[in-house]
């Protein structure tokens, strides 16, 4: 068996490409194309694959995808609560959806959102692993972790973030930042090599790992495990020569065969976004970037949905392939299923403005035939083409309820006389009935 990377260099369309030729409205053999040069992925566990998987690809030929992250902590959730959370992100139009458990029974909710899920699932091993060791990550080995990679591998996951590029030598350089290392992954390792004073052992055994991903076709989220925490410490020494090693780890990684995206920072002022993208898209050589957010501000605690939604557009429109949503829950507690929904619903905003900006094939049909229906006042077209109806509808029945009202030619806002749609329509009328044009008004006023 090989895997979509292997298989697209040797010139073959797979179901999985053909698949998404179909979602994306490309050709098939430009996805092929852009798989066998690493700038698209199908994360596409070859157990999932087998199940309910829906395949979908990753990269800047396709629209921007968004991630939701879902999964219990030590203090609350459970298999209901995780799945309750995996309909909402899927319902509302999450592409991927990330099982971060770090607590209790991860092992059966994990085999429950993927027998359940249409979507790539992915995980971050080392949690798990930690569990297992009982918290105490000095205990760990290369064995423990090589055997969580394969264990959670054979469960059907598609992508898996390893914080492969973390570095003994460049954890001096996050010491003086003022929210030092962020990341669990990457605090975790760095606390390892550190108790040990050796090197990551991640990235001296990466071949291995790449044998277990390749085996199960499972794809690389190279984990950005000194991703800037503030815009403090947006774009330093630290964050940049960890993705000088992620860009070899990419070619390593396609070297063995397997699929390759890389993690991007999750705090960045709007003046740096531009640069952050484009020099990840140089550094690993066009691999789809996933990026977290990023925030563009740190000041918004409980709106940090719309901080990181905010860069997560701007990312999108540069050039990110795939977003990772932030919920109004970041930094203060485990998000719950409504807290997945405003994540979801923020995220779908920041990928279609960048697909638009992009001009991909087909982003702005639906706005179109949005504004349209509303300048026609179709309220129940608007509301089936919004990206939440439920809630465009909700809106306007709090204050005009009847059905009669889905005719009318006025919302609550402005009521009947001070619309300004209807004003145009009694202007383009009076126009009609005197046999004018427009434009032969404006002459006949000079």
């Amino acid at each position: 068996m090989t895997t979509q990377l292997e298989a697209a260099r040797a010139g073959q369309i797979t179901p999985e490409m053909e698949f998404v030729a179909k979602r994306e409205s490309l050709t098939p053999e430009l996805i092929r194309d852009e798989v066998a040069i690493g700038r698209m992925v199908i994360p596409a566990n070859k157990v999932h694959a087998a199940g309910r998987l829906e395949p979908m690809g990753i990269g800047i030929a396709s629209k921007c995808k968004i991630n939701a992250n879902i999964g219990n902590s030590a203090v609350t959730s459970n298999v209901e609560e995780e799945l309750q959370k995996l309909h909402m992100a899927v319902h509302h139009g999450a592409d991927t959806v990330m099982d971060l458990s770090t607590g209790n029974d991860i092992d059966n909710i994990r085999k429950a959102i993927i027998e359940a899920s249409p979507v790539p699932i992915g995980t971050v091993p080392i949690y798990q692993m930690l569990e297992e060791l009982g918290g105490e990550i000095e205990e760990m080995n290369i064995q423990h972790f090589l055997d969580m990679v394969e264990h959670q591998a054979k469960q059907g996951v598609d992508y898996m973030t390893v914080h492969s590029g973390v570095l003994l030598e460049h954890l001096h350089l996050a010491m003086n930042r003022v929210t030092g290392i962020v990341s669990r992954g990457g605090s975790l390792i760095a606390k390892w090599m550190m108790a040990h004073r050796k090197q990551n052992p991640l990235y001296t055994h990466f071949e291995d790992l790449c044998d277990i991903m390749r085996e199960y076709d499972v794809t690389w989220s190279l984990g950005d495990g000194l991703r800037p925490g503030s815009i403090a410490d947006a774009s330093d020494e630290a964050q940049f020569a960890e993705l000088d090693v992620l860009g070899e780890l990419t070619q390593r990684g396609w070297d063995k065969g397997t699929q390759v995206m890389v993690e991007g920072p999750g705090h960045i002022p709007m003046d740096q976004i531009q640069m952050n993208i484009e020099r990840q898209i140089e550094v690993c050589k066009g691999a789809p970037f996933y990026v977290l957010g990023p925030l563009v501000t740190d000041v918004a605690p409980g709106y940090d949905h719309i901080t990181s939604a905010i860069g997560a557009a701007m990312a999108g429109w540069h050039g990110a392939a795939m977003l990772c949503y932030v919920t109004p829950k970041e930094h203060l507690g485990l998000p719950d299923s409504e807290d997945v929904k405003q994540g979801v619903i923020a995220y779908k905003i920041s990928a279609h403005s960048a697909d638009v900006a992009r001009k991909r094939v087909g982003a702005q049909d639906r706005d179109d035939a949005l504004s349209k229906a509303r300048f026609e006042f179709d309220w129940n077209e608007q509301f089936r083409l919004s990206l939440d109806p439920e809630t465009a509808q909700r809106y306007h029945d709090e204050t005009l309820p009847q059905d009669t009202f889905k005719s009318a030619h006025f919302c609550s806002m402005c009521g009947p006389k001070y619309c300004s749609m209807k004003i145009t329509e009694d202007i383009r009328e009076m126009a009609k009935a005197g046999n004018l044009s427009l434009n032969e008004v404006v002459q006949i006023e000079e």
